[in-house]
């Protein structure tokens, strides 16, 4: 397969950037995949892992928080709000997230701040099942 230039920027760092074959990403309207001379497309993303695959057959799995992707002639580019390595996430520490995102929720006194935790709280339980897959 050929390679073409990947990058992953969020606001604390930038996690990736290389010669891919593939990348899997959550776009907002559903995962879609970039090969080599993907047509141009920007998107929003959704809470979800983004896919890297390697030339030397290594997969690498990220979790991102919402975003855009821009595939144009250069390659392909995610501006991520929020990303993670799936190999660095602490499993308790997004099951105690999850707990208080639950208790925010239930505590809500407003329609914003439901709908604040309700998302933040889907968030965080589509990274816990993106670490149990």
């Amino acid at each position: 397969m050929a390679a073409f230039h990947f990058e992953l920027v969020s606001p604390e760092k930038h996690l990736f950037s290389g010669e891919v074959e593939s990348v899997v990403a959550p776009g907002a309207d559903g995962q879609f995949t970039v090969l080599k001379d993907h047509a141009p497309v920007m998107t929003t993303l959704k809470a979800g892992v983004v896919t890297v695959a390697g030339g030397d057959g290594k997969v690498e799995k990220l979790f991102v928080r919402g975003g855009f992707a821009d595939v144009n002639a250069s390659g392909f580019t995610i501006l991520a709000e929020q990303a993670i390595p799936l190999s660095e996430v602490d499993i308790a520490k997004v099951d105690a997230d999850i707990r208080n995102a639950r208790e925010d929720f239930s505590d809500a006194k407003s329609d914003d701040a439901r709908l604040a935790a309700s998302d933040k709280l889907s968030q965080l339980q589509e990274l816990r099942a993106a670490i149990g897959a």
